[in-house]
């Protein structure tokens, strides 16, 4: 078997392909694939193949085969379930399916733990086509974007509330400066009075008292 190269982005590729056709026999083109899963007929499986096409066919019969091959007798289980089990199931199969042919593509080429793990990020990125078959998917979506919008609506008040404390505290501020600045200036203005009896300058913490006739400030006696 000849390895050649291929890079990560080259299976991601092939990957969605595969899904692609896949999901579309389960969604879009389900009517056609209950069809051609007939109870009576041998082993059936689901293939998904890199241009997006699906096919019902029977297995290859090369053993071991020379890729992973997809579950076997999917038609068997189609008339004992309802449909829409029938479907999840086929569908979480055919997860696991392009996951095994994946990395085996990955290890056929020669990927390091690096590359294995970036294309396994890309992969775990898209919805599971079980996720998409459910509905399981959209309900992610629309999650997703009820919790985007709270956590923006409650940053947008958590602002709010921010700017209105830090206007509340920025007059309080301006306030106590007011009261401050008009302390200092009663303190300067008074600082500067002389007794009118004994010429010593006024203290803060002593009593004086002004006479109406000539307006001079004079020590006072509590």
């Amino acid at each position: 078997m000849e390895a050649l190269s291929r890079s990560v982005e080259e299976i991601f590729e092939d990957f969605q392909g595969r899904r692609a056709g896949i999901i579309k026999a389960l969604t879009t083109d389900v009517e056609d694939f209950y069809s051609q899963c007939d109870p009576e007929k041998e082993n059936l499986c689901l293939y998904g193949f890199p241009n997006e096409q699906w096919e019902v066919n029977l297995p290859v019969e090369e053993v071991p085969p020379e890729l992973p091959e997809p579950v076997l007798g999917i038609n068997f289980a189609r008339d004992g379930m309802l449909e829409k089990d029938w479907l999840s199931l086929v569908a979480v199969h055919s997860d696991t399916w392009l996951l095994a042919l994946a990395f085996y593509f990955g290890a056929r080429f020669g990927f390091d733990k690096t590359d294995r793990k970036r294309l396994f990020g890309m992969i775990n990125e898209l919805p599971t086509i079980f996720e998409v078959v459910t509905g399981e998917a959209k309900k992610q979506v629309k999650e997703k974007s009820s919790v985007s919008n709270n956590s923006g609506n409650k940053s947008k008040s958590n602002s709010q509330a921010a700017s209105e404390t830090q206007g509340r505290q920025s007059k309080a501020l301006q306030t106590k400066d007011e009261d401050e600045e008009l302390e200092e200036q009663d303190n300067d203005e008074h600082g500067d009075t002389l007794c009118g009896a004994c010429g010593e300058n006024y203290g803060t913490d002593e009593f004086w008292i002004c006479c109406d006739i000539c307006e001079k400030w004079f020590h006072g006696n509590v």
